[in-house]
């Protein structure tokens, strides 16, 4: 197996924890940059060691993702490719670099550092325009926040910034899911992720749902809402490349395309996950427990697990239909080419090219289409 062409390296601050965040992230006003860097820079000199990578990693993609990544400030990111540089390399031409952001700590001074320092590409934290809504979030911009860090973004010199929207809130919230998108299409973003709100155990928001003091919206919405936004979108010249994502032409996610082929991704910082096939890791959430396993000279190694060949299969199948390549046909066994006259019949897909390709109707039924394809390939074995 080669070794990998891209890198994920997590940052785990927040000001604040959101009311729906399941990630790996610790809230502090003032991050501790130093340390993260110098453990960011043991683990990958660890995990250099325990790989046998004896020549530094030559990365496509490199991708810094939290928590809040702007939070750090001026002079992180450049610090950041010096630790990384005696075991991971890149073309400043062809890479490219992407840095999450949220509105109220990307600042003009920010953009510019990071545009310095050879970041190409930002991911900006919006969620929604709506203000009573990111009050509920636990957010810190304000409506008028995304504009003003994209301003700062194209002043820098950024010629690509997606932007994060989170669609089927609770209806009290009196959120116009509309409104959001032409507020987010009149930002010019060059790419944008969708996330419909999910109650994930253990959050704030979890709690509320199993309590009943909050309820999340019922499928006919959720769908509505993302079948909006495909439409909106696809209307705008953008192109839904995948079940959560759309580009402008040129500007699909590199680094997130990696996860949907297969192929291999190492990964940093607290709470990372890698994907060294056929094993796949992932490290310990806990900022203190990181960084004392990384000083111990030690891997900050949670869990891995080893991907047997069905769930090679299975995986295959789901991220083949996640994405608008698709499945090709002439992989395809007869029961599956019946399923697939099936799914054209009922809207959810389509062929073309030889290819079984889902439309936005049957993305939102991914998971078990993927399942029942999946079936088709058992059948015939």
């Amino acid at each position: 197996m080669p070794n990998p062409r891209s890198l994920y390296v997590h940052v785990p601050f927040c000001v604040r924890r959101c009311s729906y965040c399941d990630f790996a992230v610790q809230a502090v006003r003032d991050p501790p940059v130093d340390a993260w860097l110098d453990a960011v820079g043991g683990e990958i000199a660890l995990l250099a060691a325990e790989r046998g990578w004896s020549e530094p990693l030559i990365l496509d993609t490199l991708y810094v993702g939290g928590g809040t990544p702007s939070l750090l400030g001026v002079g992180a990111m450049a610090a950041l490719a010096e630790r990384l540089q005696p075991h991971a390399r890149w073309d400043p031409a062809a890479v490219e670099w992407t840095c999450e952001a949220n509105p109220e700590s990307f600042t003009p001074d920010l953009a510019r550092d990071w545009r310095a320092a050879g970041v190409n590409r930002i991911s900006l934290g919006v969620q929604t325009f709506h203000e009573p809504s990111l009050r509920w979030m636990g957010r810190l911009h304000g409506p008028d926040g995304p504009a003003r860090a994209m301003d700062a973004a194209r002043e820098a010199g950024f010629e690509s910034v997606s932007v994060d929207l989170i669609f089927a809130l609770p209806h009290r919230l009196g959120r116009d899911w509309a409104t959001d998108l032409d507020r987010a299409l009149a930002l010019a973003p060059e790419h944008v992720s969708l996330y419909g709100l999910t109650a994930e155990p253990g959050t704030p928001l979890g709690r509320w749902v199993e309590e009943g003091r909050e309820h999340l919206a019922d499928d006919d919405r959720y769908a509505d809402e993302y079948l909006l936004a495909h439409e909106r979108l696809r209307a705008a010249g953008f192109h839904h490349y995948e079940v959560s994502n759309f580009a402008l032409p040129g500007h699909a996610s590199r680094h997130n395309s990696v996860y949907w082929t297969g192929a291999p991704y190492a990964a940093l910082g607290p709470g990372a996950h890698a994907f060294y096939p056929p094993l796949r890791r992932w490290n310990m959430r806990s900022w203190d427990a990181y960084i004392e396993a990384v000083a111990a000279d030690r891997l900050p190694v949670e869990g891995e697990e080893s991907v047997g060949p069905e769930e090679v299969a299975l995986e295959r199948v789901w991220l083949r239909l996640r994405t608008e390549g698709g499945y090709p046909l002439g992989e395809s066994t007869a029961i599956q080419c019946e399923t697939a006259a099936e799914w054209v019949r009922f809207g959810w897909a389509r062929t073309d090219d030889d290819r079984l390709r889902l439309t936005a109707e049957g993305w939102l039924l991914l998971d078990r289409l993927a399942l029942e394809w999946s079936s088709g390939i058992a059948a015939a074995s």
